[in-house]
């Protein structure tokens, strides 16, 4: 059996790549079966069989011969007594590198799982950024376990799923490989939700026949009309859209699947540019064209080499479908992306083409103080969808959606970002936290005389990119006021525990905590805690937990005694009232009858936990503990006091004010739904303004007043269920 897919593989490369090195392959082989004899799979298939399908995937892909050795041999350093050197040694550096970059950190020991994944996935894509044949293995690899998984438990499988719907499939994006991207979707949605998949293919299944007879009418009247313009070479494909995109599509705009009008994709190839011009003119007379959904992919190609010409029409009966308009050329690239680059590619030296944005995309995670933000960084800029926005010399720069000016600014170059002072879109002023349209022209205004980014920027900007070199300025311009203030906060802290500075202190307990949060020194901590990078919190628990793995068993019971001791003494000075509340029903710790006003930045409400700020002369600001202000400022920490919402407050009959920010599809009687929710829940509206976007989102915002957070949540639920609101935030 094993033998007849290799033969499998063997067709299929002579007939993709009749130049291919069959000899290398053939050896590859062998020193893979040999390695792996014994190994099984969960299925009880030999384990040979996993690499074997996953070079015949790469063997679809047209892949070179380099590539398909290394898919072959990808788990013999991890599962087997094979060494990188060893590889090397029998099939040289280029496939050492790849099975290397494909290897697990299996041989570390990492403090938690989220840990290790991380550090996986950052060797992967520094090994990516060299070549990125390493990712294009990997997704193939994937692929098959993906095909695989139900041989798994319940538990890995929805381990599996996530992981492949939060970095593989994303990836499988950015990377313009369409093909593996939507199979890994639709395979990570059966195990994530079954039910939803399952319902969604039965009601697709329902009207098949239905949806057939539009497809084939849509293409007799394509073909018709493309011979009528003098094109003969044309191949027409139509399509339902994959399960994914239809599934996603309903949960975003809260609709059933009747409900979701653009179902088809049909794919135009012809042989020349000129012609794909030449039938989107003729597909824009033959059918209504919906307003701004036309996308020219071929004057400005995406990044993974993308090209091609979307729109959006209606047709026969109000049915709403795509149509991709490409060449041969670009479909090729279109489903397999940037892997078209190492296709027939056999000898020659220009396999060593990687990818900027790979580059950028680990230069910005650099700055992620744990594994957890490194993930979820990561995510974000895998994830965004993508604008195209133009210089005012007409370069062409891609910004993820709903980026702003400022993001532009740090993507021209940090420097730009920092004396950032204003910006023109299109020759007119606009704020700094627009969001940019495409075909948007953008002009920064910069100033030598300018102080350096602002914090509030950080609330705004969209790219992982700008927030760290946002982050970096703040840390290089105050890092040795921070470190006074981290060094102050952790010492206060560590004497609060009754610990000798000089024990915790010591290089291997130090060491550890500053491995555990990846800072490269002490120094880099103590800003961090300053900074607000990192809580003194945090760092203490590492601390506690290495000091007291140093105490003698007797030690440690009193450790732990004094450590809960010091715990309860903390909850009991936070519950004693120290004086009576103010007229906003809240009490301020040790201090009587003083001003306190509720802060307008984060706009507390009965039930938030909050904290005071002393001001100087206008009394006690109260925040949300949540507030950005009070997480990143840099103010003196110890005019911070612990305040809280007396216990009869509702007494008061105090009011607040909250800002929400309302998401929805722009329909019509969609703000008078939104009002009439609020005034049937009698909540009083002070204010109301709204604008619609060009993709047709009605951004809507409301300032209302609420007795408490209950009520707030109340009525934030209330607005979500509200057709066509897809989110709703506090301001």
């Amino acid at each position: 059996m094993i033998d007849t897919r290799f033969a499998r593989l063997l067709d299929k490369m002579k007939e993709n790549n009749p130049n291919f090195d069959e000899a290398f392959l053939m050896k590859a082989y062998e020193h893979a079966k040999t390695a792996h004899l014994g190994q099984v799979r969960e299925s009880g298939e030999p384990y040979i069989s996993h690499p074997l399908e996953v070079a015949y995937i790469l063997s679809e892909m047209e892949m070179d011969t380099a590539t398909i050795v290394a898919a072959l041999l990808h788990d013999t350093v991890e599962d087997t007594t094979t060494t990188v050197e060893k590889i090397k040694e029998l099939f040289g550096e280029e496939v050492s590198m790849l099975v290397d970059g494909m290897t697990k950190l299996s041989k570390i020991t990492f403090s938690s799982k989220e840990e290790q994944q991380a550090e996986n996935v950052k060797k992967m894509l520094l090994a990516m950024a060299k070549d990125i044949r390493v990712i294009v293995i990997k997704l193939a690899d994937r692929l098959h376990n993906m095909r695989t998984l139900r041989y798994k438990s319940e538990g890995k499988q929805l381990e599996k799923a996530q992981e492949t719907m939060d970095i593989y499939a994303p990836l499988a994006h950015r990377l313009g490989i369409h093909k593996i991207k939507w199979e890994l979707e639709d395979l990570a949605l059966w195990y994530l939700d079954p039910e939803g998949y399952y319902d969604l293919v039965d009601s697709v299944a329902k009207k098949r026949r239905e949806r057939e007879a539009f497809i084939e009418n849509i293409k007799h009247d394509l073909t018709e009309k493309i011979k009528g313009i003098g094109i003969e070479n044309v191949f027409i494909e139509g399509r339902a859209k994959h399960f994914y995109s239809i599934y996603r599509k309903m949960k975003m705009q809260n609709k059933t699947v009747d409900q979701i009008y653009d179902l088809f994709a049909f794919r135009i190839i012809v042989d020349t540019v000129q012609e794909c011009y030449a039938i989107l003119g003729m597909v824009h007379e033959l059918y209504k064209p919906m307003p701004g959904r036309f996308k020219d992919f071929i004057a400005m190609p995406k990044p993974n080499m993308y090209q091609s010409l979307h729109t959006t029409l209606m047709g026969p009966g109000g049915n709403i479908f795509e149509v991709q308009i490409r060449t041969w050329e670009m479909h090729r690239t279109a489903e397999v992306g940037i892997a078209a680059h190492w296709q027939y590619k056999e000898g020659k030296e220009d396999k060593g083409q990687d990818l900027a944005w790979v580059r950028q995309l680990l230069e910005t995670q650099k700055e992620a103080n744990n594994a957890h933000e490194f993930m979820e960084n990561l995510k974000i800029d895998l994830f965004t969808d993508e604008v195209f926005v133009f210089t005012p010399k007409g370069n062409v720069i891609n910004m993820a959606q709903g980026a702003t000016p400022v993001d532009f600014a740090y993507m021209i170059h940090s420097e730009v970002g920092n004396k950032t002072v204003g910006a023109k879109v299109n020759g007119k002023i606009v704020t700094l936290n627009y969001v940019l349209n495409n075909g948007d022209i953008v002009e920064i205004m910069t100033s030598s005389n300018s102080h350096g980014p602002s914090k509030d920027w950080i609330k705004f900007v969209k790219t992982s990119q700008a927030r760290n070199k946002i982050n970096q300025w703040f840390k290089k311009e105050q890092r040795e006021e921070n470190v006074n203030k981290g060094k102050e906060s952790l010492e206060k802290e560590i004497k609060k525990l009754g610990i000798p500075l000089a024990a915790i202190l010591k290089t291997d307990i130090l060491e550890k905590t500053l491995q555990k949060h990846n800072f490269n020194n002490y120094e880099d901590m103590l800003a961090g805690i300053g900074f607000g990078g990192i809580t003194v919190n945090k760092v203490l628990s590492r601390m506690k937990e290495e000091y007291r793995k140093t105490l003698l068993p007797e030690e440690r019971l009193a450790f732990d005694e004094m450590t809960t001791t010091k715990k309860l003494e903390k909850k009991e000075e936070v519950k004693k009232p120290a004086t009576k509340a103010s007229e906003t029903g809240i009490i301020i710790k040790g201090i009587d009858n003083c001003l306190v006003k509720l802060s307008r930045c984060c706009n507390p409400v009965l039930g938030d936990e909050i904290i005071g700020f002393v001001t100087r002369g206008r009394g006690v600001s109260v925040h949300r503990t949540d507030c950005v202000n009070v997480r990143k400022s840099n103010e003196d920490k110890e005019r911070f006091i612990e305040a809280w919402w007396e216990k009869d407050v509702k007494k008061t009959q105090a009011k607040y004010s909250v800002a929400l920010s309302i998401y929805a599809n722009d329909r019509s009687g969609l703000l008078v739904d939104i009002t009439n929710a609020i005034s049937e829940a009698k909540i009083s509206m002070k204010a109301i303004t709204g604008k619609v976007s060009t993709e047709h989102v009605a951004i809507i915002n409301v300032v209302i007043e609420i007795i408490d957070v209950e009520q707030l949540e109340r009525i934030t639920h209330r607005i979500e269920a509200i057709e066509d609101v897809f989110e709703v935030n506090r301001g």
